[in-house]
């Protein structure tokens, strides 16, 4: 019987799968554009969906997702953006914010709050008057008018009283014996007075400067959108509670139920802030 080598010994040694399994590493973190993007798609929401919801307009979504922060007008409203975004789509918000600031240097220095309005608000195109049509109208009217006095067959004194109109009413004037009524109160003055127990009600005051303000309710609804420029003061109310989007925050004067609130928020900043019915919290 000779002696030689099994087929076991022709074959190659197996290898410790242990032996060739390397400690994974996370040298690429995902960029804060692309998990935003991500969590829009998991989500099942559209960009033009996203930017309805948060008002901020469908380009400066698009760029932010491909990690474009040169649309946002400033580090200051990239940051803001970032969180709408997030919130939007349902994630945390400060991670992201957070990596931002360290890739691009830190938390950015307040920045005038002019860029805001012309990145978030999304403003109708004002129509212009159609003067054509009322000068076609006039003439018609006056032509009109010649024609019926030459065709109608007036006589004179009838047309010199058309031209001339009705003779005034002789009246006979009496004293006044009514009493002068009370003015009446400031609508604005009057709702933070009342302040009802069963709503919220929040007074903004622009005391500083002009401020851009976006009000909604809790379910999204829009209450109010625009400028509230300076010495003005909005009184706004609802059932349960009311969300705010202040740009040049630091220059608004706030007054929730009847009572002024110290938010400390800095000029050029934007915040968002929301009140309730129970607040400002007793103590």
């Amino acid at each position: 019987m000779s002696i030689g080598n099994s087929p076991e010994d022709d074959q190659p040694s197996a290898v410790d799968p242990a032996e060739d399994e390397r400690p994974a590493t996370d040298e690429h973190k995902p960029s804060v554009g692309h998990v935003l993007q991500q969590a829009r798609t998991a989500a099942g929401l559209t960009v033009e969906q996203v930017s309805a919801s948060t008002r901020v307009r469908v380009p400066i979504v698009q760029a932010i997702e491909e990690d474009d922060f040169s649309r946002c007008g400033g580090d200051v409203y990239a940051r803001g953006h970032i969180r709408t975004l997030a919130r939007s789509v349902g994630i945390d918000p400060e991670p992201l914010v957070g990596q931002y600031d360290a890739e691009h240097g830190g938390r950015p220095s307040p920045t005038p709050a002019a860029p805001l309005f012309e990145a978030e608000r999304i403003r109708p195109e004002r129509r212009r008057p159609n003067w054509t049509a009322a000068m076609v109208a006039a003439i018609v009217a006056v032509i009109g008018f010649v024609g019926f006095t030459m065709f109608n067959g007036a006589d004179d004194g009838e047309s010199k009283r058309i031209a001339e109109g009705p003779a005034p009413e002789k009246t006979t004037s009496e004293p006044s014996t009514k009493k002068p009524a009370d003015p009446k109160p400031d609508p604005s003055d009057s709702a933070i007075a009342a302040a009802p127990a069963d709503k919220v009600t929040v007074k903004l005051s622009a005391v500083e400067d002009k401020s851009w303000i976006s009000a909604k309710s809790p379910s999204g609804e829009p209450i109010f959108d625009g400028l509230l420029l300076k010495g003005e003061s909005k009184t706004f109310q609802h059932d349960e509670q009311i969300d705010f989007i202040l740009g040049n925050a630091g220059v608004i004067d706030i007054f929730v139920n009847g009572k002024q609130v110290d938010e400390d928020f800095k000029p050029g900043q934007v915040e968002r802030p929301s009140y309730t019915k129970g607040d400002p919290e007793a103590g």
